[in-house]
């Protein structure tokens, strides 16, 4: 009797805990694009640490990062049906409403992530160098973030 009741408490458990993560279809448009920004934070998340001393400088990582970035950046667009889909989502009706204008901030981040990519070229890496072509990459993010994203 204790080994049912122990079985079903875990089971219990886990459907509790696939309950509180909302319950997003990771191979749904709103479940891809989510990923895709969570390793795009990710990513510009270790690029500025490394740039404002949280985390030990390192040109090659920096590099690979701003690499796997700028790749990052060019995919949750097509995760973004026409219509709003159904789901937890943060972005805003005008998203769907304003599209021309999302995807030209779309297409600026894209331009912003080259920017970066081809600052790390110059070897050897600079912090220095780094933080004008990195600031931008941020600004792009919350630039899109401020028009079409709740917060």
């Amino acid at each position: 009797m204790t080994m049912t009741y122990k079985r079903l408490t875990v089971i219990l458990l886990a459907a509790l805990s696939l309950a509180a993560c909302g319950g997003v279809d990771p191979n749904s448009p709103l479940g891809m694009r989510k990923a895709i920004f969570k390793h795009m934070l990710h990513t510009s998340e270790d690029l500025g640490g490394m740039l404002r001393g949280r985390v030990p400088f390192d040109g090659a990582k920096f590099a690979e990062g701003a690499v796997k970035l700028d790749g990052l950046a060019h995919e949750p667009w097509q995760h973004f049906p026409q219509a709003k889909d159904a789901g937890d989502s943060s972005a805003r009706p005008e998203v769907w409403e304003k599209q021309a204008r999302f995807h030209d901030l779309a297409r600026q981040l894209e331009g912003v992530t080259a920017e970066l990519v081809d600052a790390t070229r110059t070897q050897p890496l600079q912090p220095a160098q780094l933080k004008a072509p990195m600031d931008k990459v941020e600004a792009a993010c919350k630039a899109c973030h401020s028009e079409f994203r709740n917060h």
